[in-house]
C-alpha cells in the first residue's frame, strides 16, 4: 500500500510538472512576452471600453500592458509617434487627421483596417422649439431673434454648448461659426463637454430650448433621441477646416449636417507594430460596432462607469463575442509565426 501511495505521488507530481512545463512552454510561445505597452487615450471616459478592450487582447497576446494613461488628442499622436505611448484606440478618420498629419503621418504612425464605422456628429437643437419656429439649418441663428432663444447667459447671442479645447471638434466648431458667419449670434461654449451636456439636459427637462454639438458613438444621443426629443440642424453648405478642406459633408440623402461620418481606428507606434506583427495583425482584425459603444457608454451614463464597471463591460462583450474574439487570438498568434 505505501509502495502504490508512492507511486500515485510519483505520478501526481510528474502530471503537475508536465502541465507546469506546458505552461511555460506557451508563455513562450507568446508573440508577446517581454514587450511593455502603454495605451493612451483622451479624457473623454467613454473611450475606455474600447481602449481596454484593445488592452485585453494584448494580454492575451502576451504582451506587458499598462495601465491607460490620459492625454489629449494632439499631444497623444505626438507621444505615439516618438514612442512615448504605443497605441491609440479612438482614432477618428477624418476628424483627426491634422493631429495625424502633424505627428509625422505614415513615416512614425502605423494604421490599417477600421476599428468602427458609421460615427456621426454634429449640431442639435430641442424639437420643439424647431417645430414651433421652423428651424431646419443653422443658418438661421443669424437672426437675431432666432439667437437669443438659445441665449443662456444674456448677451443675446446663442449658446452652443461646444467641444473640449484641443479635441478635433473644437476646430470645425470654430471655422463653421466664420464661415456662416454666425460670429456675432452664436458663442462656442467650452470647457468640460460632461459637465456642459449635463447642464445642457437640465435646460431641455426644465422646457428650455437647446443648443449643442454631439458625436456618436456617445451617451448623449440615447438621452436626448433625435427626431424624437431633439432634431438634427443642416449647414447652407459644406466647409470644413485643414486637411479636410474642400470635403464634401452631404450625405446620401441630401441632408448635409456639415460633419462627414467617420470611421474609428487603432493607431500605433509605426516601430512597434513593425516589430510586433502579431499586435499589428490584431489592431488590423478588431471590429466594434457602433451600436455596442454607444450601448456601453449609455450604461456609464447611468452610474455604470467606475473602472470596475468598465471592465466588468469589456469582459461581458468578450464572454459575449468569444468565438470573435478567440478569432483574433489566433489569427494574431499565426502572424508572428
Amino acid at each position: 500500500m505505501i509502495t502504490s501511495s508512492l507511486n500515485a505521488f510519483a505520478k501526481s507530481a510528474i502530471m503537475t510538472s508536465l502541465l507546469a512545463l506546458g505552461a511555460a512552454a506557451m508563455a513562450q510561445d507568446l508573440p508577446g512576452k517581454g514587450v511593455k505597452v502603454q495605451p493612451l487615450q483622451s479624457s473623454v471616459a467613454e473611450e475606455t471600453f474600447q481602449t481596454l478592450l484593445v488592452s485585453r487582447a494584448l494580454e492575451k497576446l502576451g504582451y506587458d500592458v499598462q495601465p491607460i494613461k490620459e492625454i489629449e488628442y494632439a499631444t497623444a499622436y505626438v507621444a505615439i509617434a516618438n514612442g512615448d505611448g504605443t497605441l491609440i484606440a479612438a482614432n477618428w478618420v477624418p476628424l483627426h487627421d491634422d493631429f495625424y498629419k502633424n505627428a509625422g503621418g505614415d513615416a512614425k504612425l502605423w494604421r490599417k483596417g477600421t476599428y468602427s464605422t458609421n460615427a456621426l456628429q454634429g449640431y442639435l437643437i430641442d424639437k420643439k422649439t424647431a417645430d414651433q419656429y421652423k428651424i431646419t439649418s443653422i443658418a438661421q441663428l443669424k437672426d437675431p431673434k432666432i439667437a437669443k432663444l438659445f441665449d443662456t447667459d444674456g448677451d443675446g447671442k446663442a449658446d452652443l454648448t461646444g467641444c473640449n479645447p484641443g479635441w478635433g471638434c473644437e476646430a470645425v466648431i470654430n471655422h463653421q461659426i466664420q464661415a456662416y458667419k454666425l460670429n456675432d449670434s452664436v458663442r462656442h461654449v467650452q470647457g468640460s463637454y460632461a459637465a456642459l451636456m449635463a447642464d445642457t439636459i437640465s435646460r431641455y427637462r426644465d422646457g428650455k430650448p437647446v443648443l449643442y454639438y454631439t458625436w456618436t458613438p456617445y451617451w448623449v444621443s440615447g438621452v436626448l433621441k433625435p427626431g424624437t426629443d431633439v432634431t438634427w440642424l443642416e449647414v447652407p453648405f459644406s466647409s470644413l477646416p485643414g486637411e479636410q478642406s474642400g470635403t464634401s459633408t452631404k450625405l446620401a440623402n441630401g441632408k448635409d449636417y456639415g460633419f462627414v461620418p467617420n470611421t474609428q481606428h487603432i493607431v500605433a507606434n509605426k516601430a512597434f507594430a513593425d516589430a510586433n506583427p502579431a499586435a499589428a495583425k490584431l489592431f488590423e482584425l478588431m471590429k466594434l460596432p457602433v451600436g455596442d459603444i454607444n450601448a456601453q457608454n449609455l450604461r456609464m451614463r447611468d452610474g455604470e462607469a467606475s473602472q470596475t464597471d468598465i471592465a466588468r463591460h469589456v469582459d461581458g462583450w468578450i464572454k459575449g463575442h468569444q468565438k470573435t474574439f478567440d478569432g483574433w487570438i489566433q489569427q494574431a498568434t499565426a502572424a508572428a509565426k
